[in-house]
């Protein structure tokens, strides 16, 4: 990963809007590590305002490149907003652990975070809708809209997809564990670091499926007992790489 002192064509320019203001060290902005949380995610929040009052929407997300899509309903305000080149910032978070330290301003979390910023535009090209849609399937799990029944003009209709060229982005981490003081460290007070994950769990076939439909090979990414995250990696790349064999 690289820090702020490495910029360069392979990162995200350095503003205002996006530098980290504290603790430097935890900045990143190179593409590797900003698109690396992205693919590890699917749920963020879209922030955005409206006549002055500001909103934050938690939504589903899909990245390709330095582009970012989401979707809703046709009807939703967030999307109708969003559809005319408003900026927009878009963040995941991943907490990696609960920190207990020997003092109250010590105790802290591990964790790893983007935000990205933009101008987000309503997808209104009927055919780059359209492979948007696929995409938010196929990016989640590679190969399973070819075997879906197709979607129908109304449900088509019905779902909005808004996209955003990523302008500039910074991920911000924290992988200390317990960091106390230096003078702290021989009280007697138990500290500890206390590690969080979201794992998958045991699949639960749907019990009115037809008889004899197996679960697809393609779906052993999301094994019982795996990190969602590494699922959601695994998938990500997996679909960049059947795209860029076509």
């Amino acid at each position: 990963m690289s820090d702020t002192s490495s910029i360069d064509s392979a990162g995200y320019p350095v503003s205002g809007r996006n530098q980290v203001k504290r603790l430097h060290d935890r900045g990143f902005y190179d593409h590797d590590t900003v698109h690396a949380l992205l693919d590890a995610a699917m749920l963020c929040h879209v922030s955005y305002v409206i006549d002055g009052q500001p909103f934050c929407t938690p939504t589903f997300f899909w990245r390709e490149g330095r582009r970012l899509f989401w979707h809703g309903s046709s009807a939703s305000r967030m999307l109708r907003n969003l559809a005319h080149g408003e900026p927009a910032c878009l963040t995941v978070t991943h907490l990696d652990s609960l920190v207990l330290a020997r003092s109250g301003f010590n105790h802290s979390a591990d964790y790893r975070s983007v935000m990205a910023f933009g101008k987000a535009r309503l997808v209104d090209d009927p055919v780059e809708k359209e492979r948007a849609l696929v995409m938010m399937v196929d990016r989640l799990y590679p190969q399973r809209t070819a075997g879906l029944r197709p979607a129908t003009a109304q449900e088509i209709k019905a779902t909005a997809v808004i996209a955003m060229d990523i302008e500039q982005a910074s991920a911000k981490i924290r992988a200390r564990g317990v960091a106390d003081d230096e003078q702290d460290l021989a009280l007697p007070i138990y500290a500890e670091r206390i590690p969080v994950s979201m794992v998958l769990g045991q699949p639960e076939p749907c019990r009115r499926g037809v008889q004899g439909v197996e679960r697809p090979a393609a779906l052993s990414a999301y094994a019982a007992g795996r990190p969602l995250q590494d699922a959601l990696s695994e998938a990500s790349l997996t679909q960049r790489m059947m795209a860029a064999e076509r």
